[in-house]
């Protein structure tokens, strides 16, 4: 029997039956889906019937019944080849008709029966993929958002020269922006309260784990406020200093420029500083 060939176009991976496999489907419609006995019990379809039962139904978009197919290689085939393909597909079906639990559920299974084998990094891809199609609004949980991270970075970390690596790192620039523009979120709320403690523990989260996302500006700026609000003007110069240092000309540098003049007060650096020392040899975007 010969297998699927996992390719990515554009910005999801999809699977490509060759040629060998469309001629497998093809004598394989004519079987039986099961045979019985004489008392009328069913017994075990071959695996290399439900499978090409599963590929014909894939081939012809209906997705819950190619499936059920490939549920029923695994369930009654465990661990022949064909349940090992069959798990792998359950999850990129459940994908495409997008029942991203059931796909997470099959992935996970597949890597944890088969960590070393090549299609693992699919696998691992795919649950990232799943979570990630259900990020929610910034003004949700994340929680989505947190474990699509977590399986993309295991694609980067553990699978860097597959060919999923490169996609895995442009989804996590854009997990990592939208959890740093959760804390941000939180932290405008807790500004408007003046809850500035509060407010700087959620800011400082931007700055120490998403430094290098799209946010840190406003974050900067953000501190130099509740700093400044709490009396704590060190700090909140030195947030000003680094924010000129690193984005002369943004606009967020501007107004905390302006805020500190109003007390008399300028930007100023501070070895001591968190600020400083979480900015020292850092590469900003």
């Amino acid at each position: 029997m010969t297998g699927e060939a996992l390719i990515i176009t554009n910005r999801t991976p999809r699977l490509r039956p060759v040629a060998a496999v469309l001629v497998a489907v093809a004598a394989g419609l004519g079987l039986a889906a099961c045979s019985s006995t004489d008392d009328g019990a069913d017994t075990t379809t071959p695996a290399d019937v439900l499978y090409n039962q599963g590929i014909a139904a894939m081939a012809s978009g209906k997705t819950s019944a190619a499936v059920k197919s490939f549920e029923e290689v695994d369930r009654q085939h465990p661990y022949s080849e064909l349940a090992k393909k069959s798990i792998l597909l359950q999850a990129y079906t459940n994908f495409e008709k997008g029942s991203y639990t059931d796909a997470i559920q099959a992935a996970k299974r597949f890597t944890t029966l088969y960590p070393t084998h090549p299609d693992a990094a699919y696998a691992t891809f795919l649950i990232g993929e799943s979570y990630y199609k259900q990020i929610p609004d910034i003004s949700r949980d994340q929680e989505q958002t947190t474990k699509a991270l977590e399986a993309y970075t295991e694609v980067v970390q553990k699978f860097p020269t597959s060919p999923y690596a490169k996609e895995a790192q442009k989804k996590l620039d854009f997990t990592r922006d939208q959890l740093a523009g959760k804390e941000m979120d939180i932290g405008r709320f807790y500004l408007a309260k003046k809850q500035y403690l509060a407010a700087i523990n959620r800011f400082k989260t931007v700055i120490s784990q998403y430094q290098t996302t799209r946010h840190v500006e406003e974050a900067l700026a953000r501190l130099v406020e509740s700093y400044y609000a709490l009396g704590v003007v060190t700090e909140a110069q030195a947030a000003a200093a680094v924010l000129g240092h690193n984005f002369p000309d943004s606009p967020w540098y501007k107004d905390s420029y302006t805020l500190l003049k109003t007390g008399g007060y300028e930007p100023a650096g501070s070895e001591g500083s968190w600020i400083t020392k979480a900015f020292k040899g850092v590469k900003l975007i």
